[in-house]
């Protein structure tokens, strides 16, 4: 492993997974799901998101979850990139204030390279 990327982990496992680790604002992937209870909110997150809670944050039953729309969080803005026309851009919206949860999910941790590998095809083709 000598001089192959020994001091960045997120290269590493781009390395040992083989899946390229790209930049959040191109990615999105993680704000994407079709369940209405995908991102938990506590009541920490309701109170951290304020004035944009009820916007962004709903209740099924007794527990609180982002909102979904189109298939992503409600808070995430897909913007068309002007330089790429042919690409897109992902913006989170309350990302000061986002979720505990989204707040751990780390660029190139196994949890993000899960996501990469369960929705990145449908991610792209939306």
């Amino acid at each position: 492993m000598s001089g192959l990327c020994s001091r960045d982990a997120h290269c590493l496992r781009e390395y040992v997974l083989n899946i390229p680790i790209p930049n959040c604002l191109r990615c999105g992937v993680c704000c994407h799901s079709n369940l209405d209870t995908y991102v938990r909110v506590t009541g920490d997150d309701w109170d951290r998101l304020g004035v944009d809670a009820e916007r962004v944050a709903g209740f099924i039953g007794n527990r609180a979850y982002m909102r979904m729309s189109n298939g992503h969080c409600a808070a995430l803005e897909v913007r068309a990139d002007s330089a790429r026309p042919d690409e897109r851009e992902f913006f989170c919206t309350v990302y000061e204030k986002r979720p505990q949860v989204c707040r751990d999910l780390a660029r190139g941790s196994p949890e993000c390279a899960g996501e990469l590998m369960s929705k990145a095809d449908r991610v792209a083709a939306g």
